[in-house]
């Protein structure tokens, strides 16, 4: 079976810097993979290679057995994202956003209606018919910018920050999403600074420091003892300090 997603010496330079460096690493379908790393350390920069929005400087990016480079118009048709910065069209309201969403993808009209509504239900999602995504609340957004990763079944989500600005409740709706699309075989890769939410949804992990590859696989095989994600993250970033400060 051909891997869902592989990574060979993926490297990206900006200048002088280089944000990520000869990261390889393979995924079956169905697996859920925690990327993991402090800000900076090339999470974000990963994603947006492995979705086609920034180019390599070199290395191999395989998705379902495709070249993204050479086919990246059959690989977009396949994957769903949720960039962290949501990349929305805010001059639509929702349901507007996720039919164009839907077109791009070739579904048919009452598809995308009923997947929205569907969606929004089960999220609890329900703006004005006339309120444009500009004026949604920040966790609104959050929740049209998962609607438009999922909408058109993808078999690989990639998903930046999925959690933050979310409440409970929905953060709860959230992952009972995630898991269900697992339990279907879609591959999932997610990032989040929320340590125990990766603890908790994601087997696999992978740990980012400063663009390199720190650790990858299941928390069992990573930690040395008992300790926690936490620690675990801390003993292989270092850089941890104390909490002290001198007029407090």
């Amino acid at each position: 079976m051909e891997p869902a997603l592989e990574l060979v010496d993926l490297t990206k330079r900006f200048g002088d810097k280089t944000a990520v460096e000869a990261l390889s690493l393979r995924l079956e379908p169905g697996t859920f993979l925690g990327l993991l790393g402090r800000n900076g350390a090339g999470k974000s920069t990963t994603l947006k290679m492995v979705t086609g929005l920034l180019r390599p400087t070199s290395g191999r990016i395989r998705v379902l057995g495709l070249d993204l480079e050479s086919d990246s118009l059959a690989v977009k048709r396949q994957i769903g994202a949720m960039p962290e910065d949501m990349a929305l069209l805010d001059m639509l309201t929702g349901p507007q956003y996720l039919r164009f969403v839907g077109r791009m993808y070739g579904l048919d009209e009452a598809t995308i209606d009923a997947r929205r509504a569907e969606l929004f239900d089960t999220l609890d999602l329900a703006p004005g018919p006339k309120l444009l995504i500009a004026d949604y609340s920040f966790g609104m957004k959050k929740k049209v910018a998962l609607c438009a990763a999922i909408l058109h079944g993808p078999r690989i989500v990639f998903l930046d920050e999925p959690f933050e600005g979310i409440d409970p409740v929905t953060s709860r709706t959230i992952k009972d999403i995630l898991h269900s699309l697992q339990q279907r075989g879609v591959t999932l890769v997610l990032t989040s600074h929320i340590l125990e939410v990766v603890e908790k949804l994601c087997p696999l992990i992978a740990i980012l420091d400063e663009g390199r590859l720190k650790g990858f696989g299941t928390l069992d095989e990573l930690r040395r003892g008992n300790e926690s994600l936490e620690q675990l993250f801390v003993d292989l970033v270092g850089g941890a300090q104390k909490g002290e400060l001198s007029w407090l």
